[in-house]
């Protein structure tokens, strides 16, 4: 990990000078390059699990007939689901290896973030838009959880929650609802979990999810746009 951290943290490092380069010394834009980059880059991999998560969840309904049909006998169970699978031309395996390629980079330049921002890198020129980007929004409001100031730095985590859920939600066949109860759960519950943590992290951090999720939110509409473009075609 501590090589995807390195690796995150040159990036950024990177993406400042460039900032530097054109007269505006900024990390705050210098991390919202950095994730832009990444996540231009780890496309292939996003569009892989995006499609495969939505086959698989748009075929849990016959999977869930399945299980309940067959439950006392196991092994037929899983023949037929292995039979679905065929049918439906679906790899339950297929959105793994992208997630698994693309979870280490993300908890690398998390790490890589949150280190930076420990060894005080970010104090210089810290200020994006309204914001210090090395202080969490528990610390600039000075542990004063009702004082303008933290209401201030929570716009981002405010921000990061609903980014999370209209990307997660869009992940999901019909707009969320066929995800089924567990996906229906998570849908709910990430988003404000996230909302909950991102008061004690470093508004860096914030800021790279926050630009990660509306990213990700393009990258779905234009995947769906070309979808929509290829099913008028046929």
């Amino acid at each position: 990990m501590s090589i995807l951290s390195n690796l995150a943290q040159q990036i950024i490092m990177f993406c400042f000078s460039l900032t530097e380069a054109v007269g505006i010394p900024n990390w705050g834009l210098a991390i919202i390059l950095m994730t832009i980059i990444v996540k231009i880059v780890l496309f292939p991999l996003t569009k892989k699990q995006i499609e495969s998560t939505k086959a698989m969840m748009k075929l849990q309904p016959k999977m869930d007939a399945i299980r309940a049909k067959y439950k006392d006998d196991k092994a037929r169970m899983n023949a037929e689901l292995a039979n679905l699978y065929k049918e439906e031309k679906v790899n339950p395996l297929s959105g793994c290896l992208p997630l698994l390629i693309q979870f280490p980079i993300m908890i690398g330049i998390f790490y890589g973030i949150r280190d930076m921002t420990a060894a005080h890198v970010f104090d210089q020129h810290p200020d994006f838009l309204i914001w210090n980007i090395s202080v969490t929004p528990t610390e600039a409001a000075g542990g004063v959880i009702a004082s303008s100031a933290f209401m201030i730095y929570m716009i981002l985590p405010i921000l990061s929650c609903i980014t999370t859920f209209i990307a997660s939600r869009q992940a999901m066949p019909g707009g969320g609802a066929q995800g089924g109860a567990q996906g229906k759960i998570m849908l709910y519950f990430m988003p404000l979990f996230i909302l909950y943590i991102s008061k004690d992290f470093p508004i860096g951090l914030i800021i790279y999810w926050t630009v990660m999720n509306i990213v990700q939110i393009g990258q779905q509409m234009l995947m769906d746009r070309m979808a929509a473009k290829g099913s008028n075609v046929k």
